[in-house]
């Protein structure tokens, strides 16, 4: 009768432990088949509400201290083992009954534990996902009209431009990385800094010169690895939104997706591009890290605000004057210029920064570095176009909202020379010559 009875204390026991471990198990199934989703176009925060709950339930109430956490299914299986002990049931099957259980619960909270942190990695990668979404694609349907007639002005009504005198201590010297001026026509729309690993993050055409491999999903190694236009092993990437002829045809490879984004006409290359590094005029310069990244203006400050807008809009023979936020219209003879300056105050450790600002910054208005920070050669993009005289007739190209608005004209750089051309620009700048 002893040996009867103990069998059925047994099988409900058995019964119960089955049951209890039946719900992690789905559960965990549920939480493998959650779908991926991508952000589209237009969410709000580029995160769906449904998202959202989806996140917060798999993320602590199914997957977390409910069901799968410490003590759930242990507590029950404790109890049932005291009630088995104190109805006497033989002291060694218990232990291995027990052990078995403790291993099946166990290795069913590890699996809880392993989907947990599967579902946070997806709910942490969609987000992200999302974001730069929202961030890249949000805006890509709200096309805002422009240029406006009141955005073209004779040069002779821009304000006069004001540098700093050099000191003793300033560096005088210059050094000219020749790059040429996209003859090859290397265009597209992407910003692997600002937009990394997205087609058309940026909405709008770029001109290249240097580094042959740039687009979206470019890296340290991969710009490391590839080709140049530029002279003497310059690998570094040099690149601006493009200028268009607004009368004629858009001819290039992303026509469709330009007019979609708001820019149409033809890109007209620059007649010159110059690509300088000079020194400060209060400091010598030290040498600037392989793989810096910088970037110059703001091409959303049609909507953000002038606070980073580092647009100088001039002519040739008239580099004296500049707007920032009107197109000059040139004499004949005269050029469309854009000079695009780039920050050089390094705060000697990183290469580049969450906003991509705070790791190099502009000096103050009498061109020290503010303290921290020491100075680099500051790169200078000087590019000269051959543009119709009239308002109207041309444009850079912008995000879609931004209405090509000059103030937004903007630049980016990520220096891939080798150490020792670095150190050679340094030595002339310096040393106070052009090279």
């Amino acid at each position: 009768m002893a040996s009867k009875k103990g069998i059925a204390v047994v099988v409900p026991a058995l019964l119960l432990a089955a049951t209890a471990v039946g719900s992690p198990v789905t559960a965990a199934a549920e939480s493998r088949s959650a779908p991926v989703r991508v952000a589209e176009p237009g969410d709000q925060n580029g995160q769906d509400p449904d998202d959202q709950r989806n996140g917060g339930q798999n993320g602590d109430g199914q997957n977390g201290d409910g069901q799968n956490g410490d003590g759930g299914q242990g507590d029950q299986n404790g109890g049932q083992q005291d009630g088995q002990d104190q109805n006497g049931q033989n002291g060694d099957d218990q232990n291995g009954q027990g052990g078995d259980q403790g291993d099946q619960n166990q290795g069913i909270q590890n699996q809880g534990d392993q989907n947990r942190r599967n579902q946070n990695n997806q709910n942490q990668n969609n987000q992200n996902n999302q974001n730069q979404g929202n961030q890249n694609q949000g805006n890509q349907n709200q096309v805002k009209p422009g240029p406006d007639r009141g955005d073209f002005v004779s040069i002779r009504q821009a304000p006069r431009r004001n540098r700093p005198s050099v000191g003793r201590n300033g560096s005088r010297g210059s050094f000219t990385s020749r790059c040429g001026r996209n003859e090859n026509q290397h265009h597209n729309p992407d910003n692997f800094i600002v937009a990394p690993g997205v087609r058309n993050g940026a909405h709008h055409i770029h001109d290249y010169v240097g580094n042959l491999s740039t687009d979206g999903f470019s890296t340290d190694e991969s710009l490391a690895a590839a080709g140049t236009t530029c002279a003497l092993g310059d690998k570094s990437t040099y690149f601006w939104p493009v200028m268009r002829n607004r009368a004629q045809r858009d001819g290039s490879g992303q026509a469709q997706q330009s007019a979609a984004d708001g820019n149409v006409g033809r890109i007209v290359l620059p007649a010159q591009a110059r690509m300088q590094f000079v020194g400060n005029p209060k400091s010598k310069v030290t040498a600037m890290p392989r793989f810096m990244r910088i970037i110059t203006g703001d091409a959303k400050a049609g909507t953000n605000g002038t606070a980073n807008a580092r647009a100088l809009w001039t002519c040739s023979g008239f580099e004296n004057r500049a707007f920032t936020d009107k197109y000059p219209l040139c004499p004949n003879g005269s050029r469309v210029t854009r000079v695009l300056e780039f920050p050089s105050c390094w705060d000697g450790r990183n290469t580049d920064s969450a906003n991509h600002r705070t790791h190099v910054v502009f000096p103050n208005g009498d061109g020290r570095c503010p303290s921290g920070t020491r100075a680099v050669p500051q790169l200078r993009m000087t590019l000269s176009y051959n543009l119709p005289n009239r308002p109207l007739a041309f444009a850079v190209d912008s995000f879609p909202e931004q209405g090509h608005d000059p103030v937004t004209d903007h630049a980016d750089f990520e220096n891939v020379m080798p150490d020792s051309l670095m150190r050679r620009a340094v030595a002339c700048i310096n040393g106070g010559r052009n090279c």
